[in-house]
Parts: structure tokens; C-alpha cells; sequence
């Protein structure tokens, strides 16, 4: 990182929505503000998303660009061991996956830094 850039959990560039069918979650990236939104683009890819869930081991991660939203929605499936309805363990429906995601460390130019929710 230079001194141009700063590292930031995404939920500082980003909010997030989420649900969940069988043992597929689909989770929303929402850009805070329009200017940050290619910053997701670059850096928020299947691949990292795949690497960041890895202990979850999912079948597949599929990206969906959504520009007029400043959105990015992920589909992660075979992640929520069985599905909803047969998992025992509720940290892995679809709610909390998206916390997880949403601490994914970006870089972010330091000229944007205002444009980033919460303390600095």
C-alpha cells in the first residue's frame, strides 16, 4: 500500500443485502457513493470472494455487475451446509455470510477517504 492508498473493510466503501434459497446465499455489494464503485469492481472479484469464503468451500461464486445501482450481487452456492432449513448452525444463513464479506479488506486512494462511511 502507498502512501496514496489506505486499507479499509469494505463495509466503509459498501452496504450489503442478502438472502437465501436452499443452500445457495446471494449477496448485494452497494457502492456508499457512485465514485466508489469501480474500486469494487477491481478489487471485489469472484476469485477473491471464493478465496474469502474458502472455509465454507463453495461450488461455485458468480459475479453480477449492476452499474445503475453501483451494486455488485453474488450467488455463492453449495455455502450454507444443506440449506436453511437443514443447518444446524445459524451463522452460516445468508445474514451472516454478508457480514463476512463486508470485511473483506479493499485499498482505497486516500483522496476518497471522505466518501467512506463510519470513523476514520
Amino acid at each position: 500500500m502507498s502512501a496514496a492508498h489506505i486499507t479499509v473493510p469494505l463495509y466503509r466503501a459498501a452496504h450489503g443485502r442478502t438472502g437465501d434459497k436452499g443452500n445457495r446465499s446471494n449477496i448485494s455489494v452497494i457502492a456508499w457513493h457512485a465514485d466508489l464503485y469501480p474500486l469494487l469492481l477491481s478489487q471485489v472479484t469472484e476469485g477473491v470472494v471464493a478465496r474469502h469464503f474458502a472455509h465454507r468451500r463453495p461450488a461455485r461464486v458468480q459475479r453480477f455487475e449492476l452499474p445503475q445501482l453501483a451494486a455488485l450481487n453474488f450467488v455463492l452456492d453449495e455455502v450454507l451446509d444443506g440449506g436453511v432449513n437443514d443447518a444446524l448452525n445459524l451463522d452460516t444463513h445468508g445474514k451472516a455470510l454478508s457480514f463476512w464479506l463486508l470485511d473483506l479488506p479493499i485499498e482505497i486512494p486516500a483522496a476518497l477517504a471522505p466518501l467512506l462511511a463510519g470513523p476514520p
